[in-house]
C-alpha cells in the first residue's frame, strides 16, 4: 500500500498565515542517506519534485559527516514547509541523519511542520521500536555519543514512525510510489494556499461544495458539467478556485478562458492547440485546421484521465471543436464549462448545470465592506448609504467589488455626490460586462430585451407576451432566448430582470441620443417626456421635435404634474413610429394619435368613448 492519510479533508493540514508564507523559503526539504537512495530513489523523487516546480530543499553536498549539522542546514529545515524523510535501512547509522530527524520533528511539534516519512523498503514498527539495523545502529551511537544526544535521537525515529506515511514494498514499481508522494505533497501545497486564494472570495465555500458534489469525483465515467450565470456573477472565478482545489486527481489539466473572445479574434485552431498542448506538455504541435485539431484531440487524450475548463462559451460550435463527445476523453475525465447561455449546454448534453445565484444579503454585505473600507463592518457614517449600494448592486459580485473599491477612502460628502453620480452614469466596468450578453442577440431579441428593461420588469408574464406578441416580436421564443441567456428569469408566472440589466437596457436607449430625449426609440421617464411635448410648443411644422424615431412610451404622472402638463396637442400625431402607447392618470386627451398606434393602454381614462379623430387602423390592443 501507498500513501496511507490520502484524505482531502481540510481540517487535517497545516494552517497558513501571512507570518509563515513569509518564512518558508522551500515547499519541502529532502532528508534521506546518500549511501542508500542518492542516485535510485531519493534521485528520482527530487528530479519528479524540481520538475513538477515544487521548491526542494536536497542535502546532497560532500560535506564532512563527522561535524555537527550546519546551521545552514537548520535555517533550511526551518524554511521548509513540508519536509519528506525517506527511511532506509541504515538511516539510523548516521549521526548527521538523526541530527536532521531531531530538528525536523522539533519544527513540527513547535512550528506545525507536516512531515512525511518514506518507509525505505523497512517496517515501521522496527522504526518505532528500534530493532534490527537501527537498533544495532544504536548501539554504536552509545558507545561514543552522549546519552541525551541518543535519547533525542530515539524520541524522534519514535515518532517519525509513528506518522502515517509511504511504505516501499517490493510488490510495485517506485515510480508509482513517486506519483503518490507527488500528488500528496501538490495536494497539501494546495490547500496549504486556500486561504490566500479565497481571502478575498465571499460565499465561495458553499458553492465549491456544490459543484464539487456535481463534478462527483469518484465516479470512473466521463462527466460535462455546465456553470451558468448571467455576467458578473462569479462563474469563472468558482470554476478557478475547484479547478485549482481538484487537479491533482487527474493526470492533467487544462484552462482555456475567455473562449468567446479569444475564437471570435483568432479561430478555435489555437485553443485547440492550446488545449492540446497543456494536457501533453508539447509546445511544437501544429494542426493544420479546426477538423485536424478535432482528431487530434480525440486521438491523442481518450485514454487519459483530464480536467478541462472551458470558461465563458457561448456557441456551440466552440464545444464541438473542443470537447465534442465523452468519448473523447479517458475515464474519471471532467470538462466544465462557463457560459451565460444554458441553451449551448442543453444543446451539447451535459451531464449536470449548476446555475451561479447572487450573493445573499449577508455576504453582499461581507464582500462590499472588504472593498469599500477594508473591513467587516459598516461605519455608522455610512450605513444608510451603504444600504443603498447593496440595493443597487442586488447581491452581483462584480457591481459590489467595483463600487465598493470606486467608493474606498472617500469621505462621507464624496459617497453622496458619488452615488448620485452612479445611478446617472453608471460604471463602465459593470454595464460592459453586462452588456456583452445583450450585444449577441437577435435584433428581435434585442428589441424584447429593452421593451421589457424600460416597461415591463416585475409584471405577469401572459400580460407581457399579449403586449409583445401584439407588437410583431414573437414573444415565446424570444423570452425563452432571454431565459437562456441570464438575461431575464421567470418566478410564479412574473418575469423578472436584474435591476442592474434593467438599468443597462435603460442606458443602451439613452445613449441612442444623450442630448434630445425626443430622438430616443423609447420615453419612461415623465419628464423627459415633458421636456419633449412642451418643446416648441405651438409650433405647426412639428418637424424640430425630432420624434419620428419613438417606438414606445410609458406616461405616468402625479397629481401635480398632471394639473401643470402643457403639451402640443398635435405632438403624438408626428410619432409616426409610436406602437405601444401607456398612460397612468387623468389626462387631457390628446387630439390625435399615430395611425400606426397598435396598443393604447390608459389607466384613469375619463371619457365614455375615444375622440372621433382617432383613426387606429392598426391597433390591437385597446385598454381602457
Amino acid at each position: 500500500m501507498a500513501l496511507v492519510d490520502m484524505e482531502t479533508d481540510s481540517s487535517s493540514f497545516p494552517s497558513s498565515s501571512s507570518s509563515a508564507a513569509a518564512r518558508w523559503n522551500y515547499d519541502v526539504f529532502l532528508s534521506f542517506r546518500g549511501e542508500d537512495t542518492r542516485y535510485n530513489f531519493a534521485g528520482h523523487l527530487y528530479e519528479a519534485l524540481r520538475q513538477k516546480g515544487i521548491h526542494t530543499f536536497k542535502d546532497d553536498k560532500n560535506l564532512d559527516r563527522g561535524k555537527p549539522i550546519s546551521p545552514e542546514l537548520l535555517k533550511a529545515i526551518e524554511e521548509s514547509r513540508f519536509a519528506i524523510v525517506i527511511i532506509s535501512k541504515d538511516y539510523a547509522s548516521s549521526a548527521w541523519c538523526l541530527d536532521e530527524l531531531a530538528h525536523i520533528i522539533h519544527c513540527k511539534n513547535e512550528t506545525g511542520m507536516t512531515v512525511l516519512p518514506v518507509f525505505h523498503y523497512v517496517d515501521p514498527s522496527d522504526i518505532r521500536k528500534q530493532m534490527g539495523t537501527f537498533e544495532q545502529a544504536f548501539i554504536k551511537h552509545e558507545e561514543k555519543e552522549n546519552k541525551e544526544r541518543v535519547e533525542k535521537w530515539r524520541d524522534a525515529l519514535r515518532q517519525v514512525g509513528n506518522l502515517a506515511g509511504c511504505h516501499l514494498k517490493n510488490t510495485r514499481y517506485e515510480t508509482e510510489d513517486i506519483n503518490d508522494i507527488m500528488g500528496w505533497i501538490s495536494l497539501h501545497l494546495k490547500y496549504d494556499a486556500i486561504p490566500y486564494i479565497t481571502r478575498d472570495l465571499v460565499g465561495i465555500y458553499s458553492r465549491m461544495v456544490e459543484l464539487e458534489s456535481f463534478l462527483a469525483l469518484g465516479s470512473n465515467d466521463v462527466r460535462f458539467i455546465g456553470i451558468w450565470g448571467m455576467g458578473g456573477m462569479g462563474k469563472t472565478t468558482l470554476a478557478r478556485v475547484v479547478y485549482y482545489m481538484v487537479s491533482i486527481k487527474f493526470e492533467a489539466c487544462s484552462f482555456i478562458e475567455d473562449v468567446r473572445e479569444k475564437s471570435e479574434r483568432d479561430g478555435l485552431v489555437g485553443l485547440q492547440q492550446k488545449l492540446i498542448s497543456n494536457i501533453l506538455m508539447e509546445t511544437d504541435l501544429k494542426i493544420r485546421d479546426k477538423y485536424d485539431g478535432v482528431i487530434k484531440i480525440r486521438n491523442r487524450l481518450f485514454r487519459r484521465r483530464i480536467l478541462l475548463v472551458l470558461d465563458d462559451v457561448n456557441k456551440l460550435d466552440q464545444l464541438e471543436n473542443l470537447a465534442g463527445e465523452h468519448d473523447w476523453f479517458g475515464p474519471g475525465s471532467r470538462i466544465i464549462i462557463t457560459t451565460r447561455d444554458v441553451h449551448v449546454l442543453k444543446t451539447h448534453g451535459v451531464d449536470e448545470i449548476y446555475a451561479v445565484k447572487g450573493l445573499y444579503e449577508k455576504d453582499a454585505l461581507q464582500l462590499f465592506c472588504s472593498k469599500a473600507f477594508r473591513k467587516e463592518h459598516v461605519p455608522n457614517d455610512y450605513l444608510v448609504m451603504s444600504k443603498e449600494v447593496l440595493k443597487y448592486a442586488a447581491g452581483l459580485p462584480l457591481a459590489l467589488k467595483v463600487l465598493g473599491s470606486f467608493l474606498f477612502g472617500k469621505s462621507t460628502i464624496l459617497w453622496r455626490s458619488a452615488l448620485e453620480r452612479i445611478k446617472e452614469n453608471p460604471k463602465k466596468e459593470v454595464f460592459n460586462v453586462l452588456q456583452i450578453s445583450f450585444d449577441g442577440l437577435d435584433d428581435l431579441d434585442k428589441e424584447i430585451f429593452l421593451h421589457i428593461a424600460c416597461f415591463f420588469n416585475h409584471e405577469e408574464k401572459d400580460h407581457i407576451v399579449e403586449v409583445l406578441d401584439s407588437l410583431g416580436l414573437h414573444p415565446d421564443i424570444g423570452l425563452q432566448e432571454l431565459i437562456d441567456k441570464s438575461l431575464l428569469e421567470e418566478y410564479g408566472g412574473i418575469l423578472w430582470m436584474h435591476d442592474l440589466l434593467e438599468e443597462m437596457g435603460k442606458n443602451i436607449v439613452r445613449q441612442e441620443c444623450p442630448n434630445d430625449c425626443g430622438k430616443r426609440s423609447r420615453l419612461w421617464h415623465y419628464e423627459d417626456i415633458e421636456n419633449m411635448l412642451k418643446k416648441n410648443k405651438g409650433c405647426k411644422s412639428l418637424q424640430s421635435l425630432g420624434i419620428e424615431a419613438l417606438k414606445a412610451m410609458d406616461i405616468s404622472t402625479t397629481y401635480n404634474e398632471q394639473k401643470d402638463a402643457r403639451w402640443n396637442p398635435e405632438a403624438f400625431l408626428k410619432m409616426e413610429n409610436l406602437k405601444f402607447l401607456r398612460f397612468f392618470g387623468f389626462l387631457r386627451v390628446p387630439s390625435h394619435l399615430p395611425n400606426d398606434l397598435r396598443i393604447l393602454d390608459w389607466t384613469l381614462y375619463l371619457s365614455k368613448s375615444l375622440p372621433s379623430s382617432f383613426q387606429l387602423d392598426e391597433l390591437v390592443q385597446l385598454c381602457l
